[in-house]
């Protein structure tokens, strides 16, 4: 982060780097301040595989956005993704032991710590550890304990771990392109921030971030992620497809998919031709729509299956009450809804990031997700660090109001 209220938000993808520049605003709203964009070529399915070509690509973005913001960057908040995601979730149990056996923030860390101590391989590394419910003496679906009395507290909790080597790798091409990572954060965790509302994560959701080497799972439920897993295929695969059945080349079969590309077959119409360009001064050639259709909803549609797949497995399928939403760039493919509901058999949509002010049109996209989603997610840290810097002086008024409420009634 560049200064107290300036985040930054450095989203490192498979085929590009977004960063983002926003502030916290004198009316206290997060506000976008500037965008930019580099094509990735250092990474396959979201692990860095060349630091050089990713930290030029690091640096091209961030200048980018420097550039539009009017602002120097010196701190980032990264995403990481990668096919080493893994979730668990665990639980915790720690005894009360306040004064008056009531539940202090003291307690609250005690049974997190309780709960995040779980036995993991050495090569890898806890991300994040996300509060689900806690349970004062049996009464269970408290999203706040503290104040309450109890003498047994429980935590249920969801762990994100990553591959230690893959997050050193991607810390040491952001510092290498000159910049400090102040903080890495899973990028389906980022993206549901800024494209899930608080209903949909409730009634419990599947998000789904399309990228280019990856797809992220993220299953919420009321409220709180209760699955995360990662899918090796993503875009690319789309766009190598594309190269291999109609023999061009993969910039040509990435333009081709982007321009005339869907992945729902039933919405393209049969006598639409899509140009493809010759290679070695051979005449360029011509396809149906609807066939270059028929090469990408296979693809498209293995991924979801794989994705429901893994649902079934778990038991989260009946619980996405709220639907699938669908962002990244796979999401901007025409189609890719239709088929999400046909494969999952509910609702879908496309998520956008439209929560923050002083984004424009151009990048409320599903593909900005991400690194909007970075931004959110670190101003919201800064507001829980607030609030928690005035919590001792509530707690001190509530003591107060305690022993005269004692002292007049004894």
């Amino acid at each position: 982060m560049a200064s107290d209220q300036t985040i930054v938000g450095l989203d490192i993808g498979t085929s590009k780097v977004c960063a983002t520049i926003a502030e916290i605003n004198d009316s206290g709203d997060l506000e976008v301040l500037g965008v930019g964009r580099s094509a990735s070529s250092g990474l396959r399915r979201g692990v860095v595989i060349n630091i050089e070509a990713t930290l030029q690509s690091v640096a091209s973005a961030v200048e980018a956005a420097e550039q539009m913001a009017g602002r120097e960057v010196h701190g980032v908040i990264t995403g990481i993704a990668g096919g080493h995601i893994e979730g668990m979730n665990s639980r915790g149990v720690v005894a009360v032991t306040g004064r008056g056996r009531e539940i202090t923030q003291v307690d609250v860390d005690r049974v997190i710590d309780a709960a995040r101590a779980v036995v993991i391989p050495m090569d890898r590394e806890i991300l994040h550890v996300i509060p689900q419910e806690y349970v004062v003496d049996d009464q269970g679906g408290i999203r706040n304990p503290i104040d309450m009395i109890g003498v047994r507290l429980e935590a249920e909790v969801h762990i994100i771990t990553g591959s230690v080597t893959s997050a050193q790798n991607l810390v040491k091409c952001v510092n290498r392109a000159g910049f400090k990572v102040d903080q890495i954060v899973l990028d389906g965790l980022a993206s549901a921030n800024s494209v899930l509302t608080a209903d949909e994560k409730e009634m419990g959701v599947l998000l789904l971030d399309l990228g280019g080497g990856t797809t992220d799972i993220l299953v919420y439920r009321e409220g709180a992620p209760y699955y995360t897993s990662v899918i090796g295929l993503g875009g690319s695969q789309v766009t190598s497809d594309i190269s291999i059945m109609l023999k061009t080349p993969m910039e040509s079969a990435e333009r081709i998919k982007c321009e005339a590309g869907c992945c729902y077959v039933d919405l393209v119409d049969s006598d639409e031709p899509v140009v493809i360009p010759g290679v070695g001064g051979r005449p360029p050639l011509s396809i149906q729509r609807r066939g270059l259709a028929e090469i990408i909803q296979p693809r498209v549609e293995e991924i979801y299956r794989m994705v429901r797949e893994k649902l079934e497995k778990k038991g989260y399928l009946g619980s996405i009450g709220g639907g699938v939403v669908l962002t990244g760039g796979g999401a901007l493919l025409p189609g890719a809804v239709d088929l999400a509901q046909e494969v999952f058999g509910t609702a879908a949509r496309v998520g956008r990031p439209t929560s923050v002010t002083g984004l424009v049109e151009e990048f409320r996209q599903p593909d900005m997700a991400t690194a909007v989603g970075l931004v959110e997610f670190a101003a919201e840290e800064i507001d829980r660090s607030l609030f928690e810097k005035s919590v001792p002086d509530r707690d001190g008024a509530l003591q107060a109001l305690r022993r005269w409420v004692r002292n007049f009634f004894e």
